[in-house]
């Protein structure tokens, strides 16, 4: 079983509260779910959708044709129904449109006579999952866990009156729900309280916002300190204060956010302060697409910031490698001293989906902190590693930590000196090349040792591992291969396959293939094909597979 339902409207009419009572809901009877949301900037009005899948087998992207559109306006009928499968419906309020083929269904007159206005999507609802065959009593339990008791028993109802209006097309068999429900922006929250994260700081911008308000929610719970900053320039500043004194400390935001992070970006280079920093892309230039995805800020996020200091840079693939990834960003950025960015999009910080829960029990925390020192200590000692000795400023008596903007000797007092200028930069840099040891290999998908080899980066790692596989089936020999460490850029795995690899085929969500170029420095490899997209939209199942395979 593989079904798809697109839920569409303007903004306000209720989708974010179907979407996640359906998403919920499907879970619970034990399927897997990806979710995509496609929302205007714009507070009411506009054109906004959620494209749902679920399965019983795992699935790690939407796909255009669907089987059930549900829509809320006249809009939603016009750009969606060529995606209707001929076995598919499309279900409507009353109040739209009349048309061929659509079952319009009394959802605003029923929530008339319920006297609340606000439930007529939940009466959708209630008819949707009596055509898949969903038993009413475990989106019951649902929304009594979401809602109070009087918004909870209201909607009760709806679902009630729902359940009445459709006959049961498909039968889902329940299962065991094992999954949790989850979205890259909560993912790397997780991550960031599993890593002993003990401040966040940030100023809301889309689509890294999720990131403020899950730490927020979350707060109190695990005695964690959270500010909405100004803005993002004081935002890393305030988050690079908190590391230098001594606790574990985060803050993310978006394209344009992060451009204005780029100062303070260096001053963690020179400072030698660890920090992580998210940005989670979305198109630009300028304010862009603000609600859109794309990977555009590959080649910024490298060399952002002026003059030369080492950073990693980690780009994040799926929920899953999120949570762990921010984990991993903690203590490489206290293990070096240095900043480790994570890169995300509005595809992956939004989408929702289904994965098995997240091992804490097996999460190590690294601080690399000494308790105690031999000698006069020196904040920033010229060692063989290039990595000084770290304290927690206060901690150790007659110690001093000093940090400043200015180059500085081994002790942090500030030179014009030459000479020092020259072993600081050294030492900084010798980080870089410690670094690559912990740099991992891209990851791996279909034939050992293919005709055609995909490069791809990030969240377009589920639409690329869909397409692979399925072309894999048809007898085609192809592969993947999914970069995650960005920087320093790991090569030995794409050597291997550039040897018997008839074409290399690039697919970046940027006009520019700005993975292809980045290979092209470091490996000196060309991609023979780019299939790149730019509209703010991710590749769908579909679209990646059709278009891949036209070119092989």
């Amino acid at each position: 079983m593989d079904l798809s339902l697109i839920i569409g409207g303007q903004a306000g009419q209720g989708m974010d509260t179907f979407a996640s009572l359906f998403e919920k809901t499907i879970k619970r009877c034990g399927y897997n779910v990806y979710a995509y949301s496609d929302y205007m900037s714009r507070i009411r009005g506009g054109h906004n959708y959620f494209n749902i899948r679920f399965s019983s087998e795992n699935i790690l992207a939407v796909k255009d044709n669907i089987d059930i559109l549900f829509a809320l306006d006249d809009e939603t009928v016009n750009v969606h129904k060529h995606k209707v499968k001929d076995t598919g419906i499309v279900i409507a309020d009353e109040l739209v449109a009349e048309e061929d083929n659509i079952t319009h269904l009394k959802l605003s007159d029923i929530a008339r006579k319920l006297k609340n206005q606000k439930v007529a999507n939940t009466v959708g609802l209630g008819a949707i999952l009596k055509y898949l065959g969903v038993p009413i009593n475990i989106a019951g339990e649902v929304i009594r866990e979401e809602f109070t008791e009087d918004i909870a028993n209201a909607n009760l109802k709806a679902l009630e009156e729902g359940y009445k209006l459709m006959d049961t097309r498909h039968h889902l068999d329940i299962k065991e729900d094992n999954s949790i429900l989850i979205n890259g922006n909560e993912a790397v929250g997780l991550g960031a309280i599993a890593a002993g994260c003990k401040f966040y700081c940030g100023y809301p911008m889309t689509p890294s916002t999720g990131i403020l308000s899950f730490m927020a929610k979350h707060a109190d719970e695990f005695n964690i300190a959270v500010d909405q900053v100004e803005d993002e320039v004081a935002a890393l500043n305030m988050a690079l204060g908190a590391s230098y004194a001594g606790i574990r400390a985060m803050t993310g935001s978006s394209g344009g956010g992060f451009a204005l992070m780029v100062e303070a970006l260096s001053l963690a280079g020179i400072i030698e302060v660890p920090i992580v920093l998210i940005n989670v892309q979305r198109p630009g230039p300028a304010t862009g697409f603000p609600t859109r995805t794309e990977q555009a800020d590959l080649r910024f996020m490298i060399h952002a910031g002026h003059g030369e200091f080492p950073r990693m840079v980690i780009a994040l693939r799926d929920t899953e490698d999120a949570f762990y990834q921010t984990v991993r960003a903690f203590n490489i950025a206290e293990k070096y001293n240095i900043p480790v960015l994570l890169v995300s999009d509005q595809h992956l910080a939004d989408g929702m989906t289904t994965k098995k829960p997240f091992n804490f029990r097996d999460i190590k925390i690294e601080r690399n902190i000494q308790s105690s020192i031999e000698g006069e200590y020196k904040a920033y000692r010229l060692t063989e590693s290039g990595v000084s000795p770290r304290i927690i400023p206060g901690k150790i008596e007659g110690a001093t930590v000093l940090v400043d903007s200015d180059e500085h000797d081994e002790y942090g007092h500030i030179t014009e000196s030459g000479e020092i200028r020259t072993k600081m930069v050294e030492k900084r840099l010798k980080k870089f090349e410690l670094l690559k040891e912990d740099i991992k290999e891209p990851w791996f998908i279909g034939d050992e040792n293919p005709e055609n080899l995909v490069v791809c980066w990030g969240s377009t790692y589920g639409t690329v591992k869909e397409t692979v596989e399925n072309l894999k089936d048809e007898g085609i020999s192809i592969g993947a291969l999914v970069f995650g460490d960005i920087w320093p850029f790991p090569t030995k795995k794409l050597l291997e396959l550039k040897k018997k690899a008839r074409n290399i085929i690039d697919v970046e969500q940027n006009a520019t293939a700005q993975l292809d170029s980045l290979i092209r420095e470091e490996a000196l490899i060309k991609s023979d094909i780019k299939i790149l997209k730019y509209d703010g939209r991710p590749f769908t199942a579909d679209e990646l597979y059709k278009r891949i395979r036209e070119v092989i």
